[in-house]
């Protein structure tokens, strides 16, 4: 089982909407569960789920409640999502009075590793002991730059915050909410990619159509499949895959 964290130190930069995009292109060849950690719980709204988790948080964390009890099924057959509800709110108190609490989220994934391929963890934005439960866990560390003068900053954060932390895992940015009238993402989008090996040059632009994804509750490619973001959103997920190398298998359902 391979566990992307899709992470930013800023909110709003399209970071949920880069997680539910990318456990759907996932899905189409493996096992995806995507797992919302963040207390607005917009991954669970998008994708249709009760925002409800049974026992709370607390009992999930203290291991009192099974974890496979608390992941609830989806219109697309093979994702699953672990919703996110009002006590998330807490999990960074939570996790913080946890035995070994930055490892907490890895070991409630133990218990569902032979039942999924890719695990996409929605994390909430700041370095908070929730982030860093996500990127002890991370294969790969997703990371959406909005095109502006501290999209670097913001890239240097995460940087830094990873290497801080004892995780292994790989950091891999895309450009989010491109607008290429304006001439900063423009020459952002032209001029970053070469200064950082982490940086591609896969851009997702600022469109109506990822708009619509608040409307329809779901994923781009299940109603705009040719357009351009679903395309951008493809090809993440096509670089995702090559960094974590993940390995299809036989299903069991």
């Amino acid at each position: 089982m391979k566990v992307v964290a899709v992470y930013s130190t800023k909110g709003g930069v399209g970071k949920t909407t880069a997680a539910v995009n990318l456990a759907a292109e996932a899905s189409a060849d493996f096992r995806v569960l995507l797992w919302d950690l963040d207390p607005q719980g917009a991954a669970t709204f998008l994708l249709q789920v009760k925002p409800k988790l049974k026992g709370g948080i607390d009992a999930l964390v203290a291991g009192d409640s099974k974890v496979k009890n608390a992941i609830r099924s989806t219109g697309i057959r093979t994702l699953d999502v672990l919703p996110a509800d009002a006590g998330y709110r807490d999990l960074d108190l939570v996790l913080d009075h946890a035995k070994k609490s930055q490892q907490r989220i890895a070991k409630i994934l133990e218990h569902i590793e032979d039942d999924y391929d890719v695990v996409v963890l929605d994390c909430p934005p700041g370095a908070a002991v929730v982030a860093e439960n996500a990127i002890f866990s991370a294969d790969v560390v997703v990371v959406p730059l909005v095109p502006s003068p501290l999209a670097m900053r913001s890239l240097e954060q995460v940087t830094e915050f990873v290497a801080e932390s004892v995780s292994k895992a790989r950091i891999l940015t895309f450009f989010s909410m491109v607008d290429r009238r304006k001439t900063l993402h423009r020459d952002t989008v032209r001029d970053l990619p070469g200064t950082s090996k982490a940086v591609t040059d896969i851009v997702v632009p600022a469109t109506v159509v990822i708009e619509r994804m608040g409307t329809l509750r779901a994923p781009v490619s299940s109603y705009a499949p040719n357009t351009e973001a679903a395309r951008a959103f493809g090809e993440l997920w096509a670089r995702v895959a090559t960094v974590i190398k993940v390995k299809a298998r036989k299903r069991k359902r």
